[in-house]
């Protein structure tokens, strides 16, 4: 005995894209500051022993794991999020970011503890790469919310193709 009242709508597309956007543009800050101590700061810190452009080289190859993490994470929390549902697993994706960025920010330094402070960050921005929760809504709304942040990461100028591509894949 269903009545069209008791039928719950989801978001509108515009509340999807809006807030698709936003965490898009969170992640991506994150990535900006992490690619600038990077540049800046990290060759020093876990690196010092390192000629000084081969330290910024592997301060960069750390920026790169996250990259490289991403779409493993993608294809996890997407299946993560048929299984369990999007906002359980947006809630998963965002306390990972969350440890990643704490662990990097409390990582010990070089001198601290040697060769332990850069496993530690390549651990922590493997975290903050697997927290990648592209899977987006279901059908049509999954190609194109899912496929927003893959076409960034690919270079595809056509969101809605990146993500129907992840969609193959995942």
């Amino acid at each position: 005995m269903s009545d069209a009242s008791e039928v719950r709508e989801g978001p509108s597309l515009k509340t999807v894209v809006t807030a698709s956007a936003a965490g898009t543009a969170f992640e991506w800050y994150d990535f900006f500051v992490y690619g600038t101590a990077a540049a800046l700061v990290f060759d020093k810190v876990f690196f010092p022993n390192s000629d000084p452009l081969v330290g910024t080289m592997l301060a960069f190859a750390t920026y790169a794991v996250g990259f490289l993490a991403r779409p493993v994470g993608g294809v996890l929390m997407g299946r993560m999020a048929d299984r369990y549902g999007r906002k359980p697993t947006l809630a998963v994706g965002v306390a990972m970011m969350g440890l990643g960025s704490l662990l990097i920010g409390v990582a010990p330094t070089y001198a601290q503890v040697g060769i332990l402070a850069p496993v530690i960050l390549v651990v922590a921005r493997l975290i903050q790469g697997m927290a990648d929760e592209t899977g987006g809504p279901p059908a049509d709304r999954g190609a194109r919310a899912g496929g927003l942040p893959l076409a960034a990461v690919t270079g595809r100028a056509d969101p809605e193709a990146a993500g129907r591509a992840y969609t193959v894949l995942a």
